[in-house]
């Protein structure tokens, strides 16, 4: 179990819009933390493979190395 104290200010702003939502603030907070782990998982995918990245083609070496043109 997680206990994560909030700033009252986030806190009423999480609760407006859960109610406005149809959720619980609980459920709201879950949604909003699995989400951020999935687009920080994305970003870091991301900017590792920028990272290791190979060598930039033109687009007649990338079909060729596709095996596109004969």
């Amino acid at each position: 179990m997680l206990s994560v104290p909030l700033n009252p200010d986030v806190e009423r702003r999480l609760a407006e819009l859960a109610k406005s939502r149809g959720q619980s603030d609980v459920e709201l907070a879950r949604e909003l933390i699995e989400t951020s782990i999935e687009d920080l998982d994305d970003i870091q995918m991301a900017a590792g493979r920028l990272e290791n990245r190979g060598p930039v083609l033109t687009t007649d070496e990338a079909r060729k190395a596709l095996g596109l043109d004969s």
